[in-house]
């Protein structure tokens, strides 16, 4: 499932349920919903009540559909970052840390083979002249 699909699903869920808090707040006004349940005395039901309720819940809905949506793009991006131990360059993938070589392997199926940059070889060919 890709990530776009993971945050309209989310997004989806908290628009149903603002949806369904608004059908509560018209079943309120139209059928007394507190009178059926708890057999409390009726309120005379009110339209203008109703249209301000919905109006708040449909307002701080998109609030929170927006800001979930930007949280949503944040969490996907932070979560394609790489992370490397600073210590030792392990790589953390699939919950446990493994070396740069098993990394390609398990995460890629590429194989590895070692080498040596042009900077380090002349780094090390340094070192050996300092110490003889």
């Amino acid at each position: 499932m890709t990530n776009q699909s993971k945050t309209k699903r989310i997004l989806l869920y908290e628009g149903l349920g603002f949806l369904f808090l608004i059908l509560l707040s018209w079943l309120d006004e139209l059928i007394s919903l507190p009178q059926l349940i708890f057999g409390e005395v009726p309120h005379p039901g009110s339209i203008h009540e109703a249209i301000i309720e919905t109006v708040a819940i449909a307002a701080v809905g998109i609030i929170v559909l927006f800001f979930t949506k930007r949280l949503m793009q944040r969490l996907f991006y932070l979560e394609d970052f790489l992370r490397v131990c600073a210590w030792c360059r392990k790589i953390g993938y699939d919950g446990k840390w493994i070396t740069l070589e098993d990394y390609f392997d398990q995460g890629f199926g590429i194989q590895t083979s070692h080498g040596m940059c042009a900077e380090c070889l002349t780094r090390g060919a340094d070192k050996v002249k300092e110490t003889t």
